[in-house]
């Protein structure tokens, strides 16, 4: 695990080494272990290493190949090098490291960009072919690593995080108002190849590129996971023992490997296999709490796992540590985000570096097994579609008898709406949006199609791992790099998506549950108040509670009375006061709002800097 930065010109000038290494500096804490640099005239590739897998300096990068032709930036693990390099050594490659790095570059050499077929795992690489003069680069199927650009006509240059373009362009960018729209909108970035700013964009995951000689660049699409989801179908066991595989896989590591617990069924399911399966029982958990019956609690469900563990430790994020820690986190995380739950994993991060260097983590189970609160509305409209309406009766009474809730109901009648309706009632959610901002960009959004008009539930979730997914990946990399650690999420292990996503419905919802085939093959091995959890929180924050502190009312005001006019362009700041005014009188809670007028405005104001 580690950070990537590279520049080639176009203009057939050489590279500066301070350019790289000031790229370099700027990302050094995704890589404190080492570092190096290669510059071949017009072509400059750098690199920062965090130590996981072979801690000696055979791991050393930029590495280059036996025959000196090919050189090798890389930030990621393949958690199947061991495999791999067996098969290559049958091919009569040899190896002077135990690292993924050469296992990688080898299969590079053996089988050219299909290499990228054979991998399980994490990436995002550059290989630059001195001879030849092309480069080739790629990200892995679902964008668990970052790759960002920026391209004019006489450079291209890109890393691991904008902030390390950022830091040679100084203040030449422009921000994509397009992007802030979605984000004050739908709660919504990342689900295309644009960022906040105009002129940085990134490889999508599943991509990869290359630039010839003569200096053209080329993206290309090389993996589909909707045309890889024709799997036969399996039942719990299955699921299981891949499971099982994946988080195996996942535990290969020369440093110390820890668990994020948060309680939900995803986290503990990880848990409960690393303890109960493969019989690792001192592996360490990290896990965030807050007081008994506030928002956000989980520790009636993280104590149920105090059997399975031997070393459990935790964290309280507070309104107080969030004030103290909001500009570092807002700079770390390069571009606005839509909740203060992206601190509660700050915070368990930060923890975690005390005890731990990887990290076994749970993203993507909601995205493949319908976990969010929503997907039942995608799955009624189905149902009310294809005429099903015994089902469809029998999974809402079981809905509205396990949840209490309308919210299926809600969701199911939003999605029924026209497209123009549906942005029209989530912009009126946003009230305080500009009048003409939202005139300017409400016809170009795209994610009220993208994401919203699935007429399946098996549509609606491939288009949560095309459109939605990558940004909670984005998150998750940036708040465990920040803390040098490298975050592995086995629920993405390629083999248990695609076979997930081969699977019918009754394995995502069945009477009123989701993830029904992960609860199911959990029997025996979780603890049932965790298996048969009904409400789902993550990683979540008494952020209603917290802007009511009166030192965040100071700075919300401050911000609100003394508005940017960068900020004034996007937000009525007299509507946004009297919201906040009702926030604090306890008749509404708009803290999903406040935070995003906070984040918005310390964002904007980082980038004048």
């Amino acid at each position: 695990m580690c950070g990537i930065v590279g520049k080639i010109n176009f203009n057939n000038k050489e590279v500066e080494a301070e350019t790289l290494t000031q790229m370099m500096e700027t990302i050094k804490h995704r890589g404190p272990d080492d570092n190096g640099y290669f510059i071949d005239n017009e072509v400059g590739l750098g690199f920062v290493r965090l130590s996981i897998l072979d801690l000696s300096l055979a791991g050393h990068q930029p590495m280059m190949s036996d025959d000196n032709k090919l050189v090798l930036i890389y930030n990621g693990e393949i958690y199947n090098y061991i495999e791999l390099r067996e098969e290559l050594k049958a091919k009569g490659y040899t190896f002077k490291s135990n690292t993924d790095t050469e296992v990688l570059l080898k299969s590079y050499e053996e089988w050219g960009e299909d290499c990228l077929h054979k991998f399980n795992g994490m990436w995002a690489f550059v290989i630059y072919n001195k001879e030849t003069k092309e480069i080739f680069g790629a990200r892995d199927r679902f964008g668990v690593k970052p790759f960002y650009y920026y391209q004019d006509n006489e450079t291209f240059i890109f890393a691991s995080e904008i902030k390390a373009i950022r830091s040679v362009l100084k203040n030449s960018l422009s921000v994509n108002d397009q992007a802030v729209f979605d984000y004050l909108s739908f709660n919504r970035t990342d689900y295309n190849n644009r960022t906040f700013y105009n002129e940085i964009y990134k490889v999508q995951h599943g991509h990869s590129f290359s630039i010839d000689a003569d200096k053209n660049f080329k993206l290309k699409r090389w993996y589909d996971l909707k045309s890889n989801c024709n799997k036969e179908p399996i039942d719990a066991d299955k699921y299981r023992e891949l499971f099982t595989s994946s988080i195996k896989l996942r535990m290969r590591s020369d440093v110390p490997v820890g668990v994020c617990l948060s309680g939900g069924l995803d986290s503990s399911s990880i848990a409960s296999v690393i303890s109960k399966t493969l019989n690792i029982k001192d592996i360490k958990s990290f896990s965030a709490v807050y007081k008994k019956g506030q928002r956000g609690d989980e520790s009636e469900f993280i104590d149920e796992m105090k059997p399975y563990l031997n070393n459990m430790n935790y964290t309280t994020p507070t309104a107080k540590s969030l004030y103290d820690d909001i500009e570092d986190m807002v700079y770390n995380l390069d571009e606005p985000v839509p909740t203060t739950s992206i601190y509660a994993q700050y915070s368990v991060m930060k923890l975690a570096k005390e005890h731990a260097v990887v990290t076994i983590d749970g993203q993507g189970a909601d995205e493949q097994l319908a976990g969010y609160h929503y997907f039942y509305g995608f799955y009624f409209k189905e149902l009310l579609a294809n005429l099903s309406l015994g089902k469809f009766s029998f999974e809402m009474f079981h809905y509205l008898k396990k949840h209490k809730s309308l919210f299926g109901v809600k969701t199911l009648l939003f999605f029924l709406l026209p497209e123009k309706l549906k942005i029209r009632l989530r912009v009126e959610q946003a009230s305080y949006i500009q009048n003409d901002f939202y005139k300017d960009h409400s016809t170009n959004s795209v994610l009220a199609g993208d994401l919203y008009a699935a007429k399946t539930l098996k549509e609606s979730l491939l288009n949560h791992f095309e459109y939605k997914l990558e940004h909670l990946l984005k998150w998750s990399d940036l708040n465990s790099m920040k803390f040098s650690i490298e975050s592995r999420v086995p629920f993405l292990d390629y083999r248990l998506v695609e076979q997930t996503l081969s699977l019918t419905n009754d394995s995502y919802i069945k009477k009123g549950l989701t993830k029904h085939i992960l609860r199911e093959s959990m029997k025996s091995i979780l603890p049932e108040k965790i298996r048969m959890r009904y409400d789902k929180l993550g990683f979540a924050t008494p952020e209603d509670e917290w802007f009511r502190e009166e030192f965040f009312q100071e700075l919300i005001r401050d911000i609100l009375n003394n508005p940017s006019n960068k900020l004034k362009r996007y937000i009525d700041t007299n509507k946004a006061l009297e919201m906040y005014g009702r926030h604090l009188n306890k008749e509404i809670n708009c803290s999903k709002d406040i935070w995003k007028w906070i984040n918005l405005d310390l964002w904007l104001k980082n980038n004048e800097k």
